[in-house]
């Protein structure tokens, strides 16, 4: 799933003078967004409040969607550049298909990693017959300078790492943790993990304090360093922690995101990560033209047509407005 907003706005991100070097508990409400006819997500990054944690840029939440007697996602061919697309489920499946061929159902509990480099397009839809619900979150990646012109690709991992603790099975998407790794590839010192909380459940988990760390809430009322997070919201952590307290008096789910913050400051514009106008507007006339970004074949309908740029010229600021 990425931005299909035909409104699309910048977003300038990056950089470290705004990322708050102390543990805070910062809770962000998200933005509804309606992607298509019958699936509705809860946007989290970029915020008002905030653009990214450590190289994470873009978060939403959807689900659970009952569609059962609904066409699910559909989302049409689309370009990415500068960054890594992590797809991940908790209940229903989604079938990947993007311009170097890849072809792939991704199911719950499994990575689906699309590292655009320098161009890649693909279309992300729920398979024929599908499940009924279908309950997950898309995120980004920002790609450094130096990996953001690497080859495009995409991976696809069924069997993950796991820590457990009591009350506690984490399931590592990307990155390392607790002395697990994800055997998806990082360019920037990054963790990504699902967290599975059983009733009753009150455990420390250990965290990197270089890292600054959000928690998406997926389902349930977790308790994190105190503060109850209801699904579709976000808590902002900040950096300096050792470890982070989790409480849960009924089964819930959560997606631990954390990384070094990220120094190189960034313009994003619908699905492009750019250090430029100039590299922005390429990329829209690229796009339009049908040149460098390759081919989905398969899909059954028409790419989708890039949005306006705005009149204003787009600058690179800060990590927050």
């Amino acid at each position: 799933m990425s931005n299909l907003d035909r409104q699309a706005v910048p977003a300038v991100c990056g950089g470290r003078g705004f990322v708050v070097a102390e543990p805070v508990r910062e809770l962000l409400s998200p933005r509804r967004v309606q992607l298509g006819e019958s699936t509705e997500v809860r946007r989290l990054l970029p915020n008002l409040g905030r653009r990214m944690v450590g190289a994470w840029c873009f978060v939403d939440h959807y689900g659970p969607d009952d569609i059962a007697d609904e066409p699910g996602m559909q989302v049409p061919p689309h370009p990415h550049m500068g960054l890594q697309t992590v797809s991940w489920l908790k209940e229903g499946e989604v079938l990947h298909r993007d311009s170097t061929g890849s072809l792939q159902t991704i199911h719950p509990g499994e990575l689906g990693l699309m590292t655009s480099g320098r161009a890649i397009s693909h279309s992300e839809e729920s398979p024929r017959p599908h499940a009924r619900l279908l309950h997950g979150a898309q995120l980004w990646v920002a790609l450094p300078d130096a990996h953001r012109h690497t080859d495009p690709h995409f991976e696809h991992h069924a069997d993950l790492p796991t820590v457990t603790a009591p009350g506690l099975r984490a399931t590592l998407i990307l990155g390392g943790l607790d002395g697990a790794r994800s055997p998806g590839t990082a360019y920037t010192p990054i963790v990504g993990a699902d967290l599975e909380l059983s009733r009753g459940a009150d455990v420390r988990l250990p965290l990197d304090p270089d890292f600054e760390y959000a928690v998406l809430s997926m389902s349930g009322e977790a308790h994190v360093d105190g503060v109850p997070v209801l699904p579709g919201s976000m808590l902002y952590l900040g950096c300096g922690r050792t470890e982070l307290p989790l409480r849960a008096d009924a089964d819930a789910s959560v997606m631990l995101l954390g990384g070094e913050p990220f120094e190189e400051e960034l313009i994003m514009f619908w699905n492009w990560i750019g250090r430029s106008q100039q590299e922005i507007e390429q990329a829209r006339r690229d796009w339009m033209d049908g040149t460098r970004f390759g081919e989905v074949k398969g899909y059954d309908g028409a790419p989708l047509p890039a949005p306006e740029l705005p009149a204003l010229p787009l600058k690179s600021r800060r990590r927050v407005r």
